[in-house]
């Protein structure tokens, strides 16, 4: 199908009371997405089990020739290395590459998103997120592309409430998010941080009942 008829699909299937983010025009809260590195935990959280994944480290680095944001990804025996684009003040994406070790072998992948547009990248959502207006019941339907992945879709996040929980300082009263990447039954939750909405915690709950655990370190 082409993609300009699978983007109209999804314009038609955006739901009503979201606001449609537009790639291209400034997005109200870019001021809260600064310049520095933040690094989190990621584990499977099966009952009373905890088994570690990999540590994140996300680096955003402002240019004159744009905003950059820099991922490395540690995990036992892999390495995943991000280094993406953009417009300042838009989030509109240039381009991405992506660097992947496991076991010795590495792999290395180049993406222009003037071939996607319009869509963010799906692989810097938590910086994205974070410059929305978030507010009780904001809702807003985004069009991502996970660069390699099947053609870009329109997802949709909502706050759905507040929620004081525990970061690495201490506590943090959060903006609870949630979606369900399209796959309804399923339900992904986002606490970012009302001061600053970093994100603190992110879970997502996989088919076979185990949880992905994202956890803010600092």
């Amino acid at each position: 199908m082409p993609r300009s008829l699978l983007f109209l699909l999804a314009l038609c299937c955006a739901p009503v009371g979201a606001t449609d983010i537009k790639v291209g025009a400034p997005l109200p809260r870019m001021s809260l997405v600064k310049e520095g590195a933040h690094h989190w935990l990621r584990y499977w959280r099966n009952g009373e089990v905890n088994t570690p994944v990999d540590i994140w480290t996300r680096e955003v680095r402002y240019t004159p020739a744009g905003m950059q944001i820099r991922q490395r990804w540690d995990g036992v025996n892999t390495l995943v290395l991000l280094d993406s684009w953009f417009d300042k003040d838009t989030f509109k994406p240039r381009t991405h590459h992506r660097i992947r070790e496991k076991d010795g072998k590495r792999t290395e992948e180049n993406f222009d998103f003037s071939a996607y547009e319009p869509t963010f990248n799906f692989e810097t959502d938590i910086e994205f997120l974070q410059a929305l207006p978030l507010a009780e019941g904001y809702e807003a339907s985004i069009m991502f592309y996970h660069p390699g992945g099947p053609a870009p879709a329109r997802y949709t996040w909502k706050v759905v409430g507040s929620e004081i929980i525990q970061g690495p300082q201490g506590a943090v009263d959060c903006w609870l998010l949630t979606t369900d990447y399209n796959r309804p039954g399923t339900v992904a939750r986002f606490w970012m941080a009302k001061a600053t909405q970093l994100l603190v915690r992110q879970e997502a709950t996989a088919p076979d009942g185990k949880v992905m655990v994202k956890s803010l370190l600092d």
